[in-house]
């Protein structure tokens, strides 16, 4: 194992060996004369709560605007678009638009309860969005989105250990103003996004946008003898927000937002046994167009908030304070087993295969209600002393209902009653005390220290139900559970930034983060043991992380080009792993005694011409579970006397316990990599454009690429995928005033399993096909 000292050691090496590179072409360049030569636009990040130079800023950070933004949205992507097109970024869920997994150089939870703590934040206008339901809020008049990398534990608090997604929109202004776009495509599907905004009067100013999105259904179910066509992955969104800027004085700023977002759709589309025993890769069985399934299919979320920014500025000092309220509910139907029956049809007849016994389940959350405050100071001197301080306060009150509808083997049976109920009550209360200080030691080096006190308390009752007509076999007895959890915490970071050049930054960074104890209480299918409801609520104890990062920040060639490339490595110690499927179907919160990352991430612009810019990404990761007794359930529920080739995957760690009739086998996992962990994330893009006219025609692709990922802790032939490549393109004509296009999106017809289900047979799901369309768009 390489240790810390050796790790930094190369870290180090990587930043001067790349300064030496780069920083005298840089004084080169400054004695040319650029011909026909635009340099690069400043990028403006709040990366540390406050605006900066992107170049300055002391961490592994990457902003996301203008034409990408654009190209990520289009054609009605939502949320997930993101996955891959920044550096050791990955977005994927088994929910479809409602619930959002984010991973960051590897870290992340595949949990999909709606109570599921995640390790990377999202913080929407300065407000944390904590339950899944929040954190897939559209993406519409934003001014930039920003991916902070590695533990934000100081100034973004707890469960940023692997680092946080910041959306920052469009504010109101006093110059009137605004834009709108509509786009009609493939699955007749329309998207429509507008803003506009301006004065009402000598101090206040205000800001409508919203934005609407519709598609039909696409996907063929033919169960047999009720065939229905164009069944699934349809959905209507929409969603809108206001904005009042009020100015009592020139010192006093009130921003009062009001939004609100509601879904109406289909839920993911689960796809039994899409993987062959003993192979890699989807089978013949697959087809992106068709499926049979006997489940109810739906999903609705609808999305409330109400948000007061106050910003005083008293000269030396600024006091802000922002208060928040979210409030929501959601339900989600599917067809866990992603078929119907015990069916046997083959594949050819598209039958789903065999699966042993049904399962389908609908999740809600009845009633969800988030508020948030923080107060803030922050210094506005020049001189070399700058700091920030402030406490953070957060309250959760959180209903989860879990229903199954398990039929066993009726293949003409839709969801008709519920055989087992689960209800969870979850309230979550936090708040931290925290400050930051930057200071300029010399005219080129400056330090940066945070500290942050957390604390955490969170009360958890589960109560499980079931139909007296369920099967006796798969009964339990009932109950209540009740489990509190509560940690404190502190957090830090320290930093250091040397001005090389006027060109070129080199910085190290240590950082502490913490994840807070979180309860996993999905018990629809408990585990048949003396107290089988007390064994499916499990706890996972606080997490915490360690990590070290070194890079570089350059920018070269007369402002034309900037490349920034940093390492790191980190310990996360008592990591919160969810392990998921297995014999019940049930997820498990464990801890691993340690995981180990390290890798590198880069970010490159370069602007040979004024009419070509050109960007990529690239990041590295590996990631190691370090537990030497650390097990988990594998390859799901198998009945190898009756049916010998029924959903029994292939796990390649070594067994413990070997699977028995309607059990998983238990393997150890010590050293295997995180699941939804690619090693590699690469991405790229291209515009060029050529005068045409009072505009230009213009011409802008996008890319993006991952390596191999495993869906579970354990590692299987099966639940596995080697590599997705995506790619967009998007041409047209644009003035000052108008913009036509026509665009593409996953060009390639790129078809990619993402993720699997393991439960009773060899489910999985995929990416998104291939769509296309037309797009008008105009600003005023």
């Amino acid at each position: 194992m390489r240790s810390i000292r050796s790790i930094m050691a190369s870290s180090t090496a990587i930043a001067v060996a790349t300064a030496g590179l780069f920083i005298a072409p840089a004084a080169f360049a400054q004695d040319e004369t650029a011909q026909n030569s635009a340099a690069l636009g400043e990028i403006v990040v709040t990366a540390q709560r406050r605006e900066e130079n992107l170049q300055d800023v002391p961490l592994s950070v990457t902003a996301v605007s203008g034409d990408q933004l654009d190209a990520l949205t289009a054609g009605g992507v939502d949320i997930r678009g993101m996955s891959g097109r920044v550096p050791s970024l990955l977005v994927e869920s088994s929910f479809g638009r409602t619930f959002p997994r984010f991973y960051i150089r590897g870290l992340g939870n595949t949990d999909f309860d709606f109570n599921a703590s995640q390790p990377v934040s999202l913080i929407y206008d300065d407000v944390v969005l904590e339950n899944p339901i929040l954190k897939g809020f559209p993406i519409f008049d934003m001014e930039r989105v920003e991916v902070l990398r590695g533990p934000q534990g100081t100034l973004f608090g707890r469960n940023t250990t692997a680092g946080i997604v910041k959306f920052d929109s469009v504010k109101p202004s006093d110059v009137a103003g605004g834009y709108g776009k509509i786009s009609y495509g493939r699955f007749n599907a329309i998207n429509a996004e507008g803003g506009f905004g301006g004065p009402l009067g000598e101090k206040v100013s205000v800001r409508v946008s919203g934005m609407y999105q519709t598609q039909d259904d696409y996907i063929d179910n033919v169960l047999p003898a009720k065939t229905t066509q164009d069944a699934f992955e349809g959905y209507k969104e929409y969603a809108a927000r206001i904005q009042f800027l009020i100015k009592p004085s020139d010192d006093f700023d009130i921003l009062l937002t009001g939004q609100f977002r509601s879904l109406d759709g289909t839920a993911r589309v689960f796809r039994a046994n899409v993987f062959t025993r003993g192979q890699e890769g989807m089978n013949a069985n697959f087809d992106r167009y068709r499926v049979s399934t006997d489940g109810k299919n739906e999903q609705r979320v609808d999305t409330q908030n109400m948000t007061a920014r106050m910003t005083y500025d008293a000269g030396p000092l600024s006091f802000v304070s922002v208060t928040s309220y979210w409030k929501g509910d959601a339900t989600s139907v599917g067809d866990v087993d992603g078929g119907f029956g015990a069916n046997f049809l083959p594949p050819n007849l598209y039958g789903p295969g065999e699966i042993p016994f049904t399962a389908e389940t609908r999740d809600s959350v009845p009633n969800l209600t988030q508020f948030t405050q923080e107060f803030r100071i922050a210094s506005n001197t020049d001189g070399p002393l700058s700091y920030q301080a402030g406490v953070f306060y957060f309250d959760e009150e959180l209903e989860i209902v879990s229903e199954n509808y398990a039929t066993l083997g009726d293949p003409n049976n839709a969801v008709d009653g519920v055989n087992i109920l689960v209800s969870q009550v979850q309230d979550s209360k936090a708040y931290g005390v925290f400050g930051s200080m930057t200071y300029q030691l010399t005219d080129k080096f400056s330090v940066t220290g945070g500290l942050r006190y957390n604390d955490d308390n969170r009360d958890f009752v589960a109560v499980r139900s079931k139909d007296s007509q369920f099967p006796s076999f798969l009964q339990n007895p009932l109950g209540t559970v009740r489990r509190d959890v509560s940690d404190n915490n502190l957090t830090w970071d320290l930093s250091g930034t040397y001005a090389a050049t006027d060109d070129v930054n080199l910085y190290a960074r240590v950082a502490r983060g913490y994840r807070a104890p979180s309860i996993q209480g999905r018990i629809l299918f408990p585990p048949a043991t003396a107290t089988p409801l007390e064994s499916g609520v499990t706890v996972g104890k606080s997490e915490t992380i360690t990590s070290y990062e070194s890079g570089i920040k350059s920018t070269l060639l007369d402002g034309r080009a900037r490349f920034n490339i940093n390492s790191f490595y980190y310990e996360l110690k008592d990591a919160q792993l969810t392990a998921v499927g297995g014999g019940v179907n049930a997820n498990r919160l464990i801890n691993a005694d340690m995981v180990r990352g390290y890798g590198f991430e880069a970010d490159i612009e370069f602007k040979p011409v004024p009419q070509l810019l050109l960007t990529a990404g690239l990041s590295y990761n590996n990631t190691s579970i370090q537990d030497t007794g650390l097990t988990t359930a594998a390859c799901g529920a198998t009945r190898v006397d009756t049916f010998p080739n029924v959903s029994l995957c292939t796990p390649l760690d070594p067994v413990v316990v070997a699977a028995a009739p309607f059990s998983a086998a238990i393997v150890n996992i010590d050293g295997n990599s995180l699941p939804q962990s690619p090693k590699w994330i690469a991405n790229w893009t291209a515009r060029y454009g050529v005068p045409v006219g009072n505009g230009e025609v213009y011409a802008f692709t996008d890319w993006a690429y991952r390596s191999k990922i495993n869906f579970f802790l354990y590692e299987s032939v099966e639940f596995q995928d080697k590599r997705m490549l995506e790619g967009g393109v998007r041409i047209g004509y644009k003035t000052d005033a108008f913009d036509i296009s026509a665009f593409v999106r996953n060009i390639t017809k790129d078809t990619s399993a993402v993720g699997g289900i393991d439960f009773n047979n060899l489910t999985g799901f995929v990416n998104e096909p291939r769509i296309w369309g037309v797009e008008a768009g105009f600003k005023f």
